[in-house]
């Protein structure tokens, strides 16, 4: 009995260290936005969200990634965290590996999307695509797995987090 009470306080161990691990590494991703934005507003002489992606230039395609990091002040950085904070922490809690892969992945076809159709002669900047792709991979995991937790998962995606998929069409402000 001592046994399994130890095996059992060595497993929840385990868990609280794991959980911290994937804690930080959200937090850290959201921190870096807010003080990016920081130094953005504290620049009086020049702006940090040039960097972002400019549409079939070749320095724009530089700009995809910086994109995720860049913001248009700070109401924009609170509406990207809350997204990544609960989509993202539904990803990184499922698995640090697919957070990181839905994250890359997002930001790279993304950007390319951006920078291939959006209108020439502007810059692109947000984490919105990364907040989407965590959105996309939570809606579309509970039906490529059909296992009932992703299934339930997804379904408290679409109910929670749904209303953000008629952002992604064009002509929609933002």
């Amino acid at each position: 009995r001592l046994r399994r009470m130890g095996e059992r306080n060595t497993a929840l161990a385990g868990l609280k260290r794991e959980l911290t691990l994937y804690k930080w590494l959200l937090l850290f991703v959201i921190a870096s936005w807010w003080v990016i934005e920081a130094i953005d507003a504290m620049l009086p002489f020049a702006t940090l969200d040039n960097l972002g992606v400019r549409p079939r230039t070749q320095s724009g395609l530089l700009g995809i990634l910086f994109m995720p990091f860049l913001h248009g002040g700070f109401g924009h950085v609170l509406n990207n965290s809350i997204g990544m904070f609960f989509l993202g922490g539904a990803v990184i809690l499922r698995s640090v590996r697919d957070y990181i892969v839905v994250f890359l992945m997002a930001m790279f076809i993304g950007g390319l999307g951006v920078w291939l159709i959006a209108p020439s002669n502007s810059v692109h900047i947000g984490a919105s695509g990364v907040v989407y792709g965590y959105l996309g991979y939570l809606l579309t995991t509970g039906w490529f797995e059909r296992r009932p937790l992703a299934i339930v998962a997804s379904i408290l995606a679409a109910v929670l987090w749904g209303g953000l998929l008629p952002g992604i069409l064009p002509g929609q402000a933002g």
